[in-house]
């Protein structure tokens, strides 16, 4: 137990010794985005789900699990203007040593056109970036895990490269009956080791998350809460006018403000073990891209689920404008009942 303590006391205290920056202010940004079709419906970030998801472990390290042994997760979203994510990611578990996971995560902005400083064509450029993922856990006990992940970092923008390293830091805890389950999370903690053109180097996008999720014994609902950046309070724009459209100033905004724009909650609807449906909730996503003629549906994610021995096919959907919305697709394998199969 002294242990399990000494664990989660170190990922606590560790965050605060590093210096964060929320969006818009770091390189990398894409390491922030969603790529599971189960997360993205409950609002694009869960820490805390004890499932055989592969997708998870990529929330949080020590949502890794043997339940996950020679799992294939692969994802794709069809994103904005043209661009589009994905993942791929396989896993394995060795007894007495632990879990393992290893995946390639990719951006594709898509072909842009090429001009001179006149404005004459010159041809087309493209632009795209990657990380690698390196995921190992280990159980400390039946009820505790503790993860890590390594990161590294492949930024190439048309003829300017960049790489870097990144490392997340988890601990989760479920409960002896699988109804509640919890953990807590260090994200996308490193350093930006060369730049693109001989510029000061930036920050990476770090976030500390805590969540909770709970299923209800006896009914087919279970209950997800995400805290996210837990090492800044003050997630409101600072702006350079000192009163805003509201006649009040950004320090006057309510503390009640504050601690929505960290919380998402998600709610998942379970009538039976092979079929789900999720909804969720992303209040920052909702205060940043809302337009004040219509606010609509911005903020809100919704998807569903079928789920079978050898098969699990996720479908997440999630308003950010009146622009459009995103779409995730998520394909989990298990290769090992595949295999099973075919020889039959």
């Amino acid at each position: 137990m002294l242990r399990k303590i000494s664990y989660i006391t170190f990922i606590s205290s560790f965050a605060f010794i590093l210096n964060a920056q929320t969006g818009g202010d770091n390189v990398y940004e894409f390491l922030n985005l969603t790529h599971s079709g189960l997360v993205t419906s409950l609002g694009g970030s869960n820490v805390s789900l004890y499932t055989n998801n592969l997708n998870l472990a990529n929330h949080n390290p020590a949502l890794l699990s043997r339940d996950m042994d020679q799992a294939l997760a692969l994802n794709y979203t069809n994103y904005f203007a043209g661009i589009n994510y994905g993942s791929a990611m396989y896993s394995r578990s060795f007894p007495g040593t632990g879990n393992f996971a290893a995946g390639l995560t990719y951006l594709n902005y898509g072909t842009f056109t090429e001009a001179d400083p006149s404005g004459n064509i010159t041809g087309t450029f493209k632009a795209s970036e990657y990380a690698f993922s390196l995921i190992y856990s280990r159980e400390l006990d039946s009820s505790f895990t503790a993860g890590a992940c390594l990161k590294p970092i492949l930024s190439h923008l048309e003829k300017y490269t960049s790489f870097g390293i990144a490392f997340d830091l988890g601990a989760s805890y479920h409960s002896r009956n699988d109804l509640l389950s919890a953990g807590i999370v260090i994200r996308n903690a490193g350093l930006q080791i060369t730049t693109y053109a001989g510029e000061k180097r930036q920050k990476l996008p770090f976030e500390i998350q805590a969540g909770v999720s709970y299923r209800l014994a006896h009914a087919p609902l279970r209950f997800s809460l995400t805290l996210r950046h837990l090492e800044k309070f003050d997630l409101t724009h600072q702006y350079n006018d000192s009163i805003n459209a509201d006649n009040t100033t950004p320090s006057s905004q309510s503390f009640f403000e504050n601690v929505m724009r960290h919380a998402i909650p998600g709610v998942e609807l379970i009538p039976h073990k092979n079929f789900y449906f999720s909804a969720g909730y992303n209040y920052q996503r909702r205060k940043e891209l809302q337009h004040d003629a219509k606010i609509s549906s911005i903020g809100f994610c919704w998807g569903f689920g079928i789920i079978t021995s050898f098969l699990n096919l996720e479908f997440g959907r999630a308003r950010y404008h009146l622009a459009g919305s995103s779409n995730n697709i998520s394909l989990i394998l298990r290769t090992d009942m595949l295999y099973q199969r075919f020889r039959k």
